[in-house]
C-alpha cells in the first residue's frame, strides 16, 4: 500500500516528507481551492515545490480548473494533477494538452457516485474515492468501492485518521490519502505524520 500526504502548504512539513526514511510516495498540494485552509498560492507554491523530491511525486490538486491556472500549473514541476468536478471529455484534453498523469478524484455519498468512474477509464491512471467534504474532513462507506475490479490503482481518502487500522483501508485500496488526519488545529502535525508513516511502513511488511 503506497501513501499520500495532502495539503501541503509549508517548508517544514515538506522538507520533513522528503528526507523521512519512509516517504509517502505521493505528496498532494492544495492550487486552486482558496476555499481550503490548505490552499497555496501561486507564488508560494512554484517557491515551496522548488526543491529536490528525490523519488516522490507531486500532486497539484485542481477543483473545477480554469485555463488560467492550468496554464500556471503548466510551468510547475508536478508529476501528476488530482482533478474534482471536471468530465471526462475535458480531463482528457488537459491531459493531453499538459501531458500529466490525472488522478480521476470522485466525491461519494452513494453507489451510483462511485459508478461514475466507468466515465473516465480513458482518462484516468489512478481513481481517488473521497468524500463530499472537500476542505472539510468529512467520511463516506469506504464499503462502497470494495468490489471494483478495475486494472487501476485506487486511492481512498475521506476523514482517515494517522492512527487508524490501515489494514482494513489496505484489503479495498492501493493508495491511502491522507490530509486532515495528519493536523492538530488545522496544522501538520510532525508526531501524526510519523505515527503514519510507520504504520504504513507495518502494514506493508507484515504483507
Amino acid at each position: 500500500m503506497d501513501s499520500k500526504i495532502c495539503g501541503v502548504s509549508d517548508a517544514n512539513t515538506l522538507n520533513y516528507l522528503i528526507n523521512h526514511p519512509y516517504p509517502p510516495q505521493f505528496i498532494g498540494f492544495i492550487c486552486n481551492y482558496k476555499k481550503s485552509p490548505r490552499y497555496v498560492n501561486f507564488d508560494n507554491l512554484k517557491n515551496l515545490i522548488n526543491i529536490k523530491k528525490k523519488n516522490i511525486k507531486f500532486v497539484s490538486v485542481l477543483v473545477k480548473p480554469d485555463p488560467q491556472i492550468l496554464e500556471k500549473m503548466g510551468t510547475l514541476d508536478f508529476d501528476y494533477y488530482q482533478i474534482y468536478d471536471c468530465n471526462p471529455a475535458d480531463t482528457l484534453e488537459i491531459k493531453k494538452k499538459f501531458n500529466k498523469k490525472i488522478i480521476t478524484a470522485l466525491t461519494i455519498q452513494n453507489s451510483d457516485d462511485v459508478k461514475k468512474y466507468k466515465l473516465y477509464e480513458d482518462v484516468a491512471d489512478i481513481y481517488l474515492f473521497d468524500s463530499k467534504g472537500y476542505e472539510k474532513s468529512m467520511s463516506f462507506n469506504h464499503n462502497l468501492i470494495k468490489d471494483i475490479k478495475i486494472n487501476k490503482e485506487l486511492m481512498i481518502a475521506g476523514n482517515i485518521k494517522f492512527n487508524d487500522n490501515l489494514e482494513n483501508y489496505s484489503k479495498i485500496a492501493d493508495i491511502i490519502d491522507i490530509s486532515g488526519g495528519v493536523e492538530t488545529s488545522g496544522f501538520k502535525d510532525l508526531s501524526k505524520i510519523e505515527i503514519f508513516l510507520k504504520n504504513v511502513y507495518q502494514v506493508n511488511n507484515e504483507n
